[in-house]
């Protein structure tokens, strides 16, 4: 029975010694490459067999070339044509249904009456006394009858009255103003202090009018990512790239029925993991730009005593459906934390520090550990 258990233990060093053997030669070589898991077959009910069905992903090093390639794609970017179209000018104001009037014919105080007055307690969404343009966009004027106003601006419609008077006023000087505006509105969400609808009023409205009135960005917004829904196209908005393409944000004109939204930090985090001493989702900056350096100085740093710092890779994965893109640095230099200051990382990017030979050995060991004892204890009680 003494032969059994030392057979064991012979059969158990063997095991640790091809395991420790295993362990040294699978670490990933730079400039190889990693294949993806195999694929469901056609049946769907288990996975392929057919090395076919595998995709070999290269990995790329982190080095200067790469740094310097990505800097001169980043300066080339321009903004697209679609996003270009919406900068501009605000036109005039035009007047619409909700909208209300104020219209004064000069020395003739008896059509001031025709104005209304205000009532005791208003809400702001009550409307200012005046003419109301109904919903098919006419007013109720005396000696004018109905006038059709919607889409007309104010001076459009001051010589619409002036005509339809002078058959009872003679030379009659008239003045129209807007007194509310109601009829043009957009609707600001998101991360912004006060999400709702803002009233489009005679000086336009542009998109960074539109976030300051609504409160302004919250701690929480990302900058690089704002939406804007208008007429069902979505166009993506990165207020860092309009800057540096040398546009003014402010020159981004809004329509009526348009929606902005702001994004949110949270929604766009760096998944940093492996051997660091505080695995995290590391949030990108107010701006929406987020360097490898920085996610990995958020994470508390690459662990000293457990990580293979030559083996640090970022897996970056595309929403489209291509091919992941797999990036090495070896950080055992300080200069690769140079490269890495300058390598900006996007949303989603999985961070990943390896781990060395003797600390899977040492994993591993921990898990066996207990079905060995179990199986010597068995032995020695058998003998």
């Amino acid at each position: 029975m003494c032969n059994s258990v030392e057979r064991f233990r012979a059969y158990v060093m063997v095991g640790f010694i091809a395991l420790a053997g295993t362990l040294g030669a699978c670490s990933v070589v730079p400039g190889q490459r990693m294949d993806t898991p195999p694929t469901l077959d056609e049946t769907g009910g288990e996975y392929s067999k057919d090395p076919a069905q595998k995709t070999q992903i290269p990995i790329t090093d982190i080095n200067l070339a790469l740094i310097r390639q990505m800097g001169t794609q980043a300066g080339q970017q321009k903004l697209s044509p679609d996003l270009m179209s919406l900068f501009g000018k605000p036109g005039a104001y035009t007047v619409g249904p909700g909208d209300v009037l104020q219209i004064t014919v000069w020395d003739h105080p008896e059509l001031a009456a025709a104005l209304g007055q205000p009532a005791g307690t208003t809400r702001e969404s009550d409307a200012a006394p005046g003419f109301v343009v109904d919903e098919a966009g006419n007013i109720q004027f005396p000696y004018a009858g109905t006038v059709h106003v919607a889409g007309d601006s104010t001076d459009t419609i001051r010589r619409k009255i002036v005509s339809r008077i002078s058959r009872v006023y003679k030379s009659p000087e008239v003045t129209v103003r807007i007194t509310s505006f109601r009829a043009s509105q957009i609707y600001v969400d998101g991360e912004v202090g006060k999400p709702g609808a803002q009233q489009i009023n005679d000086i336009g409205m542009t998109l960074t009018q539109a976030i300051g009135r609504a409160g302004g960005f919250t701690g929480a917004a990302d900058q690089g990512e704002v939406t804007l829904v208008r007429g069902g196209t979505t166009y993506p908005i990165n207020f860092n790239e309009i800057v540096r393409s040398g546009h003014n944000p402010n020159d981004l004109v809004l329509k009526p029925g348009d929606m902005v939204r702001v994004g949110s930090r949270d929604e766009h985090g760096i998944f940093v993991m492996g051997e660091v001493n505080k695995p995290a989702t590391v949030l990108p900056m107010r701006n929406g730009r987020l360097t490898l350096a920085q996610a990995l100085s958020e994470a508390g740093s690459i662990n000293p005593n457990t990580a293979k710092a030559k083996e640090l890779f970022v897996i970056r994965t595309s929403s489209t459906g291509e091919q992941p893109q797999i990036y090495h640095l070896d950080a055992t230099s300080p200069v690769s934390m140079v490269l890495a200051n300058q390598f900006a990382l996007q949303p989603k990017d999985v961070v990943y520090v390896d781990n060395g030979g003797l600390v899977k050995f040492n994993r591993v060991l921990n898990l066996l550990l207990p079905a060995i004892n179990a199986g010597l204890t068995a032995a020695i009680v058998t003998k």
